[in-house]
């Protein structure tokens, strides 16, 4: 089963400044609060292709508490491995920008529980046509494919199974809600926790652009300078 949620959003910032605000929205969670739940981003690689001109770059993000509490409430140690909700994820993020045609191409994608539900989120940043905003709004659309393979896991699960154990596993937990019960439920909580972190990164997106209106590329930077340096004394 798979669950896709779409959205479109604009925003009121010329499409250069919108990208650089996209690379920099997890610099430092003084700059932006929403990304307090990021513990780190690394670039493995970052070329423009000599033919095209375009950027490809990819990251990873360590991020806080990807999978719901909820869906782990559900989920049996068995296959959580008594994994709690405060566990961090990878978050593999790949782009692909073109300056000329004015176009940003962006996907993220968990790489832990992944067996139980992927999550892929991709977005499409775009100059408006057919406006007279002077290049002065850039347009994002969003789509996030949830898909639980927990029903498919637990189907071959018990065709695996002796028919007196797989009697007695029908009988407990995963008879109370059914494989495909448990992928629907497991696909529409993860569904809601996106449509709100959704806003919450838009938001993000959105103090890192008026940062850079009123301080330019340069002042961000050395604000996100003086923020580790700050942090660095703490520690």
């Amino acid at each position: 089963m798979v669950l896709t949620h779409t959205t479109n959003h604009t925003y009121s910032h010329p499409f250069p400044t919108v990208t650089l605000a996209f690379f920099l929205r997890y610099c430092s969670p003084q700059l932006n609060p929403f990304s307090q739940h990021v513990m780190s981003t690394d670039t493995l690689s970052s070329h423009v292709d000599l033919v095209t001109g375009r950027l490809h770059t990819t990251r990873i993000h360590l991020k806080k508490s990807r999978m719901p509490p909820a869906i782990m409430k559900m989920l049996p140690t068995s296959i959580t491995g008594g994994a709690t909700t405060e566990k961090a994820s990878y978050i593999l993020e790949t782009s692909v920008v073109d300056m000329k045609e004015g176009w940003m191409s962006t996907e993220s994608r968990n790489l832990n529980f992944a067996g139980v539900l992927s999550v892929v989120e991709k977005q499409i940043y775009t100059i408006p046509k057919n406006t007279n905003d002077n290049g002065n709004t850039t347009d994002v659309a969003t789509t996030v494919v949830f898909r639980s393979r927990f029903g498919e896991r637990i189907r071959d699960k018990l065709g695996h199974l002796h028919t007196h154990e797989a009697e007695q596993e029908k009988g407990g937990f995963f008879s109370r809600l059914g494989a495909h019960g448990m992928q629907r439920s497991i696909e529409s909580l993860a569904s809601k926790k996106t449509q709100d972190q959704l806003g919450k990164s838009r938001e993000g997106m959105k103090l890192i652009l008026e940062r850079l209106r009123q301080s330019g590329i340069m002042g961000v930077l050395e604000l996100r300078k003086m923020a580790r340096e700050r942090n660095m004394e703490k520690a």
